[in-house]
């Protein structure tokens, strides 16, 4: 019998009209901001942005036969081959456009290599997969996501040069108010996920900011201090106006600078594909159903959808992507898991990205609400990377897991924190401009503390194999 008190909806669930609409909503303001700041920080437009991440997610659940919930945003993980190639030698005064065309080739390549890997894990099977990414690899790489972050949020929280006027008495207090502002969110956010019950508490992502976005706006009319952020000037101009697509220009350069992107992202899929299988199977638990969700078993296909997404996202002039931690913490906190509320989200965000004045109005959310939402989000992704090895019952007395485990800790987050985000692996000379210069290759610290657990793991198993040898 299925229970009748648990609120929450399934994958293949579909809520009514309005809580849909409302649901989707939630989900487009906590994709929006990461999404839009790769944008930014990389130079792509952020209406092309928006509208590449909405009409990816729509291909990623089509393509995943509707069976796996997760939304398509920016992916940070490419962020450094990105800037490096659009700043490279090669691409010297060449236009935006044009730099953005020579990116879009190899992230479109990198599509192919999601692709293979996914049909790679189908063929070789789900215990081959276990193997390479055993719990104690996919837990501490989640937690290591959301460990990572953890200083973005709190950044934004207090971004006193995010605010759009700022008296010269109150210069000083800006922080404070900020700190108000992210600390009304994060407070409100949370009691309404614990409090709330039936349709509103499914809403704390939705409901918490609105407070937030209120206190800053009463801050703004007694203090004069507006903390909601200006619009650059690009986004700005008129009412409607069609994204601006770009079309990709195939260069070797570019294959060779972002494809191998693609294989560090792997480990991080993963984790999400197990996060996602403990919460909604545990949902359907409460729910009293009997249908079993195989979402772990379907990480080839979360991956070749991921690899569609890079493709059709490139194509018109979007960044590369990935499923997002936010967006499963997002539905573990509201137990909204249906794959009609992330087309619904999609949708919406494609309309945004015509509607100026829609782009202005999220984007223009004050940086402290922002933050606030993120401490709860990026919280929450690491929690689940507890969950998982809880879930999976790792030994945590056992040396190889512990060894595993604390080497991907430690240089994840401390290469997040002592390189900010970039390990540097190694240096070497290259010619810039007929001058032989002095090169680091960095390597983005949660894809090299993922290579270097699956690497550790792999050693440490032929020992445990041959040590289990000699006890028989």
């Amino acid at each position: 019998m299925k229970s009748t008190n648990v609120i929450g909806y399934l994958p293949d669930e579909r809520p009514p009209a309005i809580k849909l609409l409302l649901y989707s909503i939630q989900q487009v303001i906590v994709m929006f901001p990461a999404t839009v700041t790769v944008a930014l920080v990389t130079g792509f437009h952020i209406s092309t942005t928006i509208f590449a991440s909405g009409l990816a997610t729509i291909c990623f659940i089509f393509i995943t036969g509707r069976k796996i919930p997760l939304y398509y945003g920016s992916s940070f993980s490419y962020l450094s081959a990105i800037m490096s190639l659009m700043s490279a030698e090669q691409l010297m005064g060449a236009t935006l456009d044009e730099k953005i065309a020579v990116a879009q080739f190899g992230i479109i390549m990198s599509g192919f290599v999601s692709i293979a890997a996914g049909l790679l894990v189908k063929k070789a099977g789900s215990e081959t997969v276990e193997k390479i990414l055993p719990a104690s690899i996919t837990g501490p790489v989640a937690m290591v996501i959301g460990l990572t972050l953890a200083g973005v949020a709190l950044q934004d929280i207090c971004s006193a040069n995010a605010a759009r006027a700022i008296p010269e008495a109150a210069a000083d207090l800006v922080m404070n108010y900020a700190w108000i502002v992210g600390l009304v969110t994060l407070l409100s956010t949370i009691l309404f996920t614990v409090y709330l019950k039936g349709f509103l508490g499914q809403l704390p992502l939705l409901l918490g900011p609105a407070v937030g976005c209120l206190t800053a706006a009463v801050i703004a009319m007694v203090t004069g201090v507006n903390l909601f952020r200006a619009v650059p000037d690009a986004a700005a101009a008129g009412f409607f106006q069609v994204p601006h697509f770009t079309l990709p220009k195939p260069t070797l350069y570019a294959v060779f600078a972002i494809m191998p992107i693609a294989i560090a992202t792997i480990p991080e899929s993963t984790a999400h594909i197990y996060q996602l299988d403990i919460y909604v199977n545990d949902l359907a638990k409460k729910k009293g159903s009997d249908k079993k969700y195989n979402i772990s078993e379907k990480l080839w296909l979360n991956l070749v959808g991921d690899g569609v997404g890079d493709m059709v996202s490139a194509f018109i002039g979007g960044p590369a992507g990935t499923n997002y931690g936010e967006n499963i913490s997002a539905m573990a906190i509201t137990k909204v898991f249906s794959t009609e509320v992330l087309i619904g989200a999609a949708v919406i965000s494609m309309v945004i990205s015509f509607f100026t004045p829609l782009v202005n109005a999220v984007y223009s959310l004050p940086q402290a609400v922002i933050g606030g939402l993120e401490v709860f989000l990026f919280g929450a992704i690491a929690a689940q990377g507890i969950a998982i090895m809880i879930d999976k019952k790792v030994d945590m007395f056992s040396p190889k897991n512990i060894a595993v485990i604390a080497t991907i800790m430690v240089i994840g987050i401390g290469g997040n924190y002592a390189f900010g985000g970039n390990v540097p692996l190694f240096v070497y000379y290259k010619m810039v401009e007929g001058v032989q210069t002095l090169t680091t290759f960095n390597v983005p610290c949660v894809a090299a503390a993922a290579v270097f657990g699956i690497l550790l793991n792999m050693i440490l198993s032929i020992g445990e194999k041959k040590q289990t040898e000699e006890k028989e």
